[in-house]
């Protein structure tokens, strides 16, 4: 399951998704989940999932890493789809024995945040999966620069979220070595109750975060090196400017926004 955590990766690729311009893959990754959570109806929802997997297929990203990014979030699916089945009422009743009772509305309101959850998450991949860190350390900067006005350090934020979603990947490494290597030596992780669980965890997290400190420590050490300085009279090698391919994809988005405006206008709300 651990080995199962794709958040943070970059999958290498020449794609139009690959191509477009950090700034926009950002904004349009808002845009997206905005329209996630604008779907009301069957439609609606069938439309952005069909925009999601043609975006999906134009970015030659292999469909295996969206699932394995879907995996360590299924429990929390499974729950959500479940609490909303047996708690949401109205509609027809389907079930009704003692406390339990299934309607029709709470079956259409579980697979709609099912379905919003995997949305959710596969399209906050995507933009992982098909952007450098160091070009969306620059998207960032670039579009939080308006705060420089109020003298926030945009630059040194923008490089710590980084940072934080780029070493996500290497400590999840790091846990499976560690789990490895613990069970190696007669560590027993798996059975037991949940207090002898937490107590088999504590061999695992002391060294976790004695290396975790050790890399923060290599990593500044490295900067520091190498004359880093912050973001003031850095340049950049390579320039971010809009072109054709951003354009195009503003229009896409917006056209499949206003598709579920109007699919949710004609057909209603089902939950």
């Amino acid at each position: 399951m651990i080995k199962d955590i794709t958040i943070g990766q970059y999958f290498p690729q020449r794609s139009f998704v690959h191509s477009l311009d950090p700034r926009s893959k950002i904004i349009l990754t808002v845009m997206f989940i905005v329209l996630i959570f604008l779907c009301k109806n069957a439609w609606s929802l069938l439309l952005m999932s069909a925009f999601l997997i043609a975006v999906i297929l134009v970015s030659k990203v292999p469909l295996r890493l969206f699932i394995k990014s879907i995996k360590p979030i299924l429990p929390i699916i499974i729950f959500t789809t479940v609490l909303n089945l047996f708690y949401v009422s109205g509609g027809t009743t389907l079930v009704a024995w003692s406390f339990i009772r299934i309607t029709t509305k709470g079956i259409y309101t579980a697979i709609f945040m099912a379905v919003r959850i995997i949305a959710l998450i596969m399209a906050s991949s995507l933009l992982t999966y098909t952007t450098t860190p160091t070009m969306l350390t620059d998207g960032i900067e670039r579009l939080l620069s308006p705060l420089n006005v109020f003298h926030v350090q945009v630059h040194t934020l923008a490089m710590m979220m980084t940072l934080a979603l780029r070493f996500i990947p290497t400590l999840i490494d790091e846990i499976d070595r560690i789990m490895n290597a613990q069970k190696a030596r007669g560590a027993d992780l798996e059975s037991g109750g949940l207090i002898a669980r937490s107590k088999a965890l504590i061999p695992i997290l002391v060294p976790l975060l004695v290396s975790a400190f050790r890399r923060a420590y290599e990593l500044a050490f490295a900067m520091e090196c190498r004359c880093y300085q912050g973001g003031e009279g850095r340049t950049r090698m390579k320039k971010m400017k809009l072109g054709l391919r951003d354009i195009v994809s503003f229009l896409s988005v917006s056209t499949c926004i206003a598709g579920v405006v109007l699919l949710n206008k004609y057909f209603g709300s089902l939950i």
